[in-house]
Order: C-alpha cells, then structure tokens, then sequence
C-alpha cells in the first residue's frame, strides 16, 4: 500500500489520461476536483504496461464524469483510464494505492523456490527439450498453503515500521526494570519461525533456549512483564532480551510517554 498527496491549483490538470497498475481509492481533501474515467485499454496490467495514446490509441468518450467535492471518496480499479483537472478552486487529495499480488507473483515466487532442484540447474539443451518433469516439480510448489505463505512472508519482510513514540521508549530504556509494564507493538505483524523472527523487513536469530520465550512474546495479548517470561533466563538476562525488543520495535514500555 502507498499514499500520495496532489495539490493542483485552480483551472489547471496534473497528469494527462493515465492508468495505474494497482487499486486506487481518491481521497478528497480541500477543494474539488473533475475526474473523468475511461474504459481500460489493457485489462489488469502490471507495473511495466503503461497506458500511451500512441501506443493504445484514444481512450474514447468517459463512463464516468463527475466533481469530487471535500469529504468525497472514488475508487478507481487497476487498469481504469483516467484524468483529472480542477474547477475555479484549488484542489488537494490524496490517492491511497493498493498493490496486488498476481499469479505471476506467485509463479515467480514459486520458481525461486526450486533452485534447490537440481533439475532447474541443468543446462538448457540446444534443442530446448526440458529432460525433467520441471512443470510437475514446479506445480508442487504451487499448493494453495504455499502460495498463501509466500505471499505472507513477502508481505512481513516488506512491511515498513510504524514506530509512534519510538524516541520515548528508547529514552525509557534505563528505567525498564524487571516489573515495568510491557506489551506487543499493536502495529507490528511478525513470522515466527525459530531461531527467526521476521517483521518490518528485518530477520532476528536467537539462541535455541529462549524459544519458550519468544513464543510467549510473540502471542502475548495484553500486558505482561519481564518477570512472566516462562523460561529460564536470570532476571538479567530477562532485561537483554525485553530491551533489545523494545530497541527493535516489537515491544514498548506501556507507561513510556
């Protein structure tokens, strides 16, 4: 997901007819805006199928054309054509953009994968007959529960931090003590698969004894304290840990300001 702001002053147009290659919803904001929509020329296109006169021809007369006044809201489908151009007022909205995961992404992603066969290593005759059953190996890759997780783990590692109050819970950090309140970053979506953690695009390895632990912090609900850490760590050691999880951003101090 994405977000843009546009400001576009009065009697004037920012981009000429155009199509996006994600979901867009159109938040207006202050003033009001003209859009007027077309018939997609390329159905659901991906990021390098851009929308040309020159190329696609003229986009026809509009399916859609109206004034966003403040407080309105339009949602433009990937490959929608589309412009905009303000009236006697300035103009400021924000484009929300929703990316999408395509079987392509999923093929892509699932090919990957198969670099560990040594089928897919070979090298590729002169007459281009495949010897392997690379397409069986390949369809195994692509179960609906692999899919799904691929494209969750992309989404983890790729997710960027939203770390409101981080300065205050660093500067906390001396006072943390063994019965300060804790709880899990509410923002923070996080793969567990010991040793790892992933979430907001890093990957965190821990020592095979604080499993027991890093399951508790990572299903938490609510409040807790170092103190209920369910392994065998010493009071310290309970402290390193807390403490670089608040410094990482999965953990805050809850009484931290």
């Amino acid at each position: 997901m994405q977000a843009n702001a546009y400001f576009t002053p009065r009697s004037a147009q920012g981009l000429a007819v155009h199509h996006d290659t994600h979901d867009v919803f159109v938040l207006q904001v202050a003033g009001e805006k003209h859009w007027r929509v077309y018939e997609p020329v390329v159905e659901l296109p991906l990021g390098d199928q851009r929308y040309s006169k020159a190329s696609h021809g003229d986009p026809g007369p509009p399916v859609e054309d109206g004034v966003l006044h403040a407080g309105d809201t339009m949602y433009l489908p990937r490959g929608w054509l589309h412009d905009a151009l303000t009236t006697d007022s300035e103009s400021l909205h924000l484009t929300i953009g929703v990316k999408v995961y395509t079987w392509l992404d999923a093929a892509k992603a699932a090919l990957e994968d198969c670099a560990d066969e040594v089928g897919f290593r070979r090298s590729v005759p002169a007459g281009g007959e495949m010897q392997d059953d690379l397409l069986g190996t390949l369809s195994e890759r692509l179960s609906p529960d692999d899919v799904a997780g691929r494209k969750r783990r992309r989404f983890v590692k790729s997710r960027r931090p939203i770390r409101d109050g981080q300065l205050s819970q660093l500067r906390a950090l001396d006072e943390l003590t063994i019965e300060t309140p804790l709880e899990r970053r509410a923002t923070v979506i996080a793969d567990i698969d010991f040793p790892r953690m992933t979430f907001e695009g890093k990957t965190l390895t821990f020592p095979e004894h604080l499993e027991q632990d890093i399951e508790f912090l990572a299903s938490a609900d609510g409040e807790f304290t170092a103190a209920d850490l369910p392994g065998d760590l010493d009071d310290g050691s309970r402290l390193v840990l807390v403490r670089r999880l608040v410094r990482e951003g999965f953990l805050v101090q809850s009484d931290a300001t």
